[in-house]
Parts: C-alpha cells; sequence; structure tokens
C-alpha cells in the first residue's frame, strides 16, 4: 500500500472512530458492545490511548493530546486513584495504563498521574502474587500462572518506573522475569515462545511435564514483542531484553506467509484447516520490528519484514469503502483455563470469534504507522 493510501487510513480512523468516541463508551471496545460490559478501567482502551499518544509525539496534533488527557481523566480522580480497578485482582492487564499515567506525568507535571502510577506500584505490583521462579502470576484467578501477555502490560511500566524513580531493584525485577520468560517458555527449535506456564503442572491446559500450554498463539507472541520493543527503549544497554527481541524476530520471518502471520503462526504454511491470516498480532510484530531497527537492535531486513506485515494488512484486511474504515481478522479474545475450560488446542484458538474494528486491532496499527514517520522523519 502506498503511504499516502496509509495516511488516509490512519488519520480517517482518528477522525471517524477515535476523536469521536466518548471516554465511558468508546466505539473500538468491542468487548464491551458485545458483552455489555460497563465502562471501567482496562487494558484494550489503554492499547488505544497510548497510540494516539504516540501519534500525537510525532504529528503534534493537539486534539490528540487532549483527546487521550480527557479519557484518562473520566477514569483517574485527582488524587490518583481509578475507582473501576480493584487492585485485589492481580490483573496484571490493568497495569498496562501505567505507561499513559507515566507520560502523562512526564507531559504535564500533574500529580493525577503521578499519585496514579504510584498506586499501580505499590497498591498492587508490589503485593502481585508470585510463582516459586519469582513471576508474577497473570491473574488472582490464575494462580501459580505466567502469560506471555503479561510481558506487554506490566513489565515495560516497571522499566519506565525504575527509570524515573531511580530504583534499580525494579529494574533488576524486570530483567530477572524476561529471564524466565525465555528459559521456561521458549522453544528453542521454533524460537517462538508458547502462551502459559502453569508451575502447578495441573491445569487441563498445562503438560503435566513441562507445565506449557500447547500451541504457539500468534497475539501473545505479538504482546511479547511489542513489550521487548519498548523495554528496550528504557534499557537500551541491557542485552537479555534486546537479544530476546532480536532472536524473536529473526525466527518470527520464517513463520511469514503472503505477507502476514497467521493465528497459529507454527501452522502458517497451510498445513492446519481454518487457520487464518490474523491482524492484531500481525500488526504488534510489524510495530516492534520496525521500532527495532531504530533502536538499533535489528537491521533493515527485519524493519522491511516489518513494512511488509503492516502494508499487507493495509491492503488486504483494511476496507474504506464505508463511513469507517473496516479492520477484519481480529480475533476478539484469547485465553487459558478459567470459567470457559479453555484447553489451549489448535480446535480453542480457532474457535474464538473473530470481529472487526476492536482496538486490539486498530492501536497496533497506529503503533506500527506511527513508526513507519518516525522512520520518514529521520531521513
Amino acid at each position: 500500500m502506498n503511504r499516502k493510501d496509509l495516511n488516509a487510513i490512519a488519520q480517517r480512523y482518528l477522525d471517524e472512530l477515535i476523536l469521536v468516541s466518548e471516554p465511558l463508551r468508546p466505539l473500538w471496545n468491542r468487548e464491551n458492545f458485545i458483552f455489555k460490559k460497563p465502562a471501567r478501567w482496562n487494558y484494550i482502551d489503554s492499547c488505544m490511548i497510548m497510540a494516539v499518544l504516540m501519534l500525537w509525539e510525532i504529528s503534534g496534533d493537539e486534539r490528540l493530546f487532549d483527546f487521550a488527557k480527557r479519557f484518562i481523566d473520566a477514569y483517574v480522580m485527582p488524587d490518583g486513584s481509578i475507582p473501576t480497578m480493584n487492585s485485589g485482582d492481580f490483573n496484571l492487564d490493568n497495569i498496562n495504563g501505567g505507561k499513559i499515567l507515566l507520560y502523562l506525568w512526564k507531559a504535564t507535571g500533574e500529580d493525577r498521574y503521578r499519585s496514579g502510577a504510584e498506586k499501580l506500584w505499590s497498591g498492587q505490583l508490589v503485593r502481585q502474587p508470585r510463582l516459586e521462579c519469582g513471576s508474577f502470576w497473570h491473574k488472582a484467578i490464575y494462580p501459580r500462572q505466567l502469560w506471555l501477555d503479561g510481558a506487554y502490560m506490566a513489565l515495560p511500566f516497571m522499566a519506565e518506573y525504575s527509570i524515573l524513580t531511580g530504583d534499580d531493584d525494579i529494574k533488576r525485577d524486570v530483567l530477572m522475569q524476561l529471564d524466565n520468560i525465555r528459559n521456561i517458555m521458549q522453544n528453542r527449535d521454533t524460537g517462538l515462545y508458547y502462551h502459559g506456564y502453569d508451575e502447578t503442572r495441573t491445569m487441563n491446559w498445562a503438560d503435566p511435564v513441562t507445565g506449557l500450554s500447547q500451541e504457539y498463539w500468534l497475539r501473545s507472541v505479538g504482546w511479547l514483542c511489542a513489550g521487548l520493543a519498548d523495554i528496550c527503549g528504557y534499557l537500551p544497554s541491557e542485552a537479555l531484553c534486546c537479544d530476546m527481541l532480536r532472536e524473536l524476530l529473526c525466527s518470527l520471518r520464517g513463520y511469514v506467509t503472503d505477507g502476514m502471520l497467521y493465528q497459529l503462526p507454527a501452522y502458517s504454511h497451510g498445513e492446519l484447516s481454518g487457520n487464518y491470516p490474523e491482524t492484531s498480532g500481525t500488526l504488534l510484530i510489524a510495530y516492534a520490528a520496525m521500532k527495532a531497527e531504530r533502536l538499533g537492535i535489528c537491521g533493515g531486513d527485519i524493519s522491511e519484514t516489518g513494512r511488509l506485515l503492516l502494508d499487507t494488512t493495509a491492503e488486504r484486511y483494511i476496507s474504506t469503502d464505508g463511513d469507517v474504515p473496516v479492520l477484519r481478522n481480529i480475533c476478539l479474545m484469547g485465553g487459558l483455563g478459567g470459567e470457559q475450560k479453555r484447553d489451549g488446542s489448535v480446535q480453542y484458538y480457532l474457535s474464538e470469534r473473530r470481529v472487526e474494528n476492536d482496538a486490539k486491532g486498530i492501536a497496533p496499527l497506529l503503533m506500527a504507522y506511527s513508526e513507519l514517520l518516525r522512520h520518514d522523519s529521520s531521513q
């Protein structure tokens, strides 16, 4: 897709879907609409607002900053409390918005955001239950389980928080948890990472010997990629996170099929009926690949793969004929265990609902686009 068309798609999303949304009923949160959920602090909206701030930083369009601030102020009180969040849930997903609080604190100096970030740290993460290896439980409802998703939801916030507070113990904690992810969850033969690990080895989805889930789920690998890219931005001298990102992106190149990555990437070459090109995970990896080149972690070949993933998604999976562009092939949700007894099988991942225009796809689209703009501005 040529740059003019991509520019037009991004601008239409901003004008026709994002900036017209009300903070307590954003048009991009498909889970809220489908399941009639009340508005509350959540990782989905935080992904979108972070993408908006990335574009503001490049474009200087003050509408974007003002919208992001107004959105966050609807959830975060002047004293930094977040009434719709329960820290006792120990849900790592809820930490994702902490990145925005740190961003707004640096941009405005307002105590609301500093206090909010401190509450996420001291009110939840300091007390977050941990596995025997030292990594966080993913949520209280998933005891003694490590999920890849947390590498994006919590660890980048901790990395930046460690810098802003000067607390090197937090940085060491981040690196320890990344090391656990690599040692426990990576398949050395494929270079890919399994979605989850159960240290009790008793969950219906866990291998009784390794404790690992059965499959590589694309978006969870995408969360890890994007999380590593962001952590590398905060801790550029730390070899562990840079090496992990480089290795993973190099491995993923071998799973690209016709410019896309698939819901179950290990089966992406046509050997699995029902497997499909999944856009949210593809775009998270596109973002990470382009950012990795900008940070000097990977060369132009990896960045070109990122551009290919972005361009192919835009050309084949975004329609522009209606009142709002439509991004297709977004897996709405994916998880392990829980009330639904999700078993992590091939059949499970391929049975999850596909939706259009959910933030889990649109936000990575705008994140990858922002990296493209950064590349252009540096030329």
